[in-house]
């Protein structure tokens, strides 16, 4: 294996890259119209432009100084009008700190500012994106080179969109829905770009990793989506894991304007490849009801501790047990959380509010206790959103504040 400009290939896969690598979701459903030559796909092509500007601030209590981060991040994208069932896709992410702000951004390095709370979002310029995909076989599109993958709620595979540099995946991806309300998803993934930047000694993962996720929605009031995660990390071997699941999601009708919201799921991870004593199931319960757009949830989630904790390497980690992020490793007694949640919208601006309880699945350590609320409002183009989280501990982790401001454009 090779690095170039920060994107690690195979053989071609540099070359590839470098000749504007398919589709965002947003100009596959407007590029219907195929090009009658390789100039007219690229003279047709589309330009993205998205800005996003966040001010996050952490209080923590076992770090002796707060965290003011005040980051922009400008994403510039091109993609290609399809020529005979081809496409080209090339995004570049820009992440600056503005405003003299002082924070831990995660990375390990020198300059990350270890006597300041942790925000996760480092400077820094990268190829988000770059990609080649293919489209000519009916039911069915084709990726190869760097991309965004999210199977399901991102529980197991998912980008981390909250944080301002994203996480995406080297590798090869397939989707097939030959078969009526069935679809078929694989990926093969050699290096994973994670969230810390290219310069960090944790920005990327090298692995061969094999994703199978299978969906039925051949049911008014029930989807049905098995799955099989086969992860062999080349640098930590001994983690190597399987994880198999089963997940069924519905929203069964209960009048005009009410509806039922339910998913259960289970998972059990063990031992793969060079994996050694990893061992733990994953349960799910979600029971719900929304009536006239006002939502009141409540669940359970359990990440087991048997031989092992159960983790999610892959995972959009910030959408679950809290904002404030502290459960992004499972502890290694596993965890136990309680939540109930409260969303709507008022006047246009939408709301929602999250009560976790924390506790291990081992033993009878009580972990603590967080608070999430959040409220957004978009005014045509722009979306600004107010975002706040309190975690309160009981035996682990330190109490923290977090507070974030944020405005997003896109073009």
């Amino acid at each position: 294996m090779i690095k170039q400009n920060g994107l690690k290939t195979i053989n071609t896969a540099s070359v590839l890259a470098a000749s504007l690598v398919a589709f965002s979701p947003a100009v596959l459903a407007q590029d219907v119209t195929q090009a009658q030559s390789l100039k007219e796909a690229v003279t047709e092509g589309k330009v993205g432009l998205d800005l996003r500007y966040r001010y996050e601030y952490v209080d923590q209590n076992d770090v002796s100084k707060e965290a003011n981060a005040s980051t922009l991040r400008t994403r510039l994208n091109f993609a290609t009008a399809p020529y005979k069932g081809f496409g080209a896709f090339v995004e570049f992410d820009d992440v600056t700190e503005i405003g003299g702000g002082k924070y831990n951004d995660a990375t390990g390095l020198p300059s990350a500012h270890t006597d300041y709370a942790v925000v996760a979002d480092p400077e820094g310029t990268e190829i988000n994106q770059a990609y080649l995909s293919y489209a000519g076989v009916p039911d069915t599109g084709l990726k190869f080179g760097r991309q965004r993958i999210i199977y399901d709620n991102a529980r197991f595979v998912g980008n981390v969109g909250w944080r301002q540099n994203e996480q995406t995946f080297d590798g090869f991806t397939v989707s097939n829905t030959s078969l009526s309300d069935t679809t078929l998803n694989y990926a093969y993934i050699y290096n994973v770009n994670r969230i810390f930047g290219e310069d960090s000694p944790k920005g990327d993962i090298d692995t061969d990793t094999h994703l199978v996720n299978l969906s039925y929605a051949g049911f008014d009031w029930l989807k049905i989506t098995g799955y099989g995660y086969l992860l062999d990390f080349n640098d930590t071997p001994a983690g190597s894991n399987k994880t198999l699941g089963l997940r069924l999601t519905g929203e069964p009708a209960l009048g005009e304007n009410s509806n039922l919201i339910y998913a259960l799921e289970y998972a059990r991870q063990s031992d793969y490849a060079d994996g050694e004593n990893i061992g733990a199931d994953y349960q799910l319960a979600e029971l719900g009801i929304n009536v006239s757009g006002v939502q009141l949830l409540g669940g359970y989630e359990l990440l087991g501790a048997d031989d092992s904790a159960f983790q999610t390497p892959y995972a959009t980690g910030h959408a679950f047990n809290g904002w404030a992020d502290k459960f992004l490793t499972t502890p290694a007694d596993g965890l136990e959380d309680l939540y109930v949640q409260l969303s709507g919208s008022l006047f246009g601006v939408k709301l929602q509010a999250v009560y976790h309880d924390f506790s291990a699945d081992e033993g009878s350590a009580h972990y603590g206790q967080e608070l999430d609320l959040l409220a957004a409002k978009k005014f045509g183009d722009v979306t600004l959103l107010a975002k706040y989280a309190r975690y309160e501990e009981d035996e682990l982790f330190a109490e923290t504040d977090k507070l974030w401001l944020m405005a997003q454009v896109a073009f």
